[in-house]
């Protein structure tokens, strides 16, 4: 089992994202979110929870991660 990560989906915000990581926790996928390279360099982004965040699951769970989200 490969732990490289993988970005499944960018959204727009840190409330999107949770959403997503919650319903992939709901399948068994682990996941993480991150800013994107873009909202790093947004003013005081990293007090902020706006700004685009980017999900990342591990490569082996990237597909399943993917028929998931395609599904919602």
């Amino acid at each position: 089992m490969s732990n490289e990560l993988a970005r499944l989906t960018i959204v727009g915000d840190e409330f999107a994202a949770e959403t997503v990581i919650a319903l992939l926790r709901t399948e068994g996928i682990d996941s993480i979110q991150q800013r994107t390279d873009l909202a790093a360099g947004m003013a005081d982004a990293s007090a902020s929870a706006f700004g685009p965040r980017e999900i990342l699951v591990r490569r082996d769970d990237l597909e399943r991660a993917q028929d998931l989200i395609a599904a919602e």
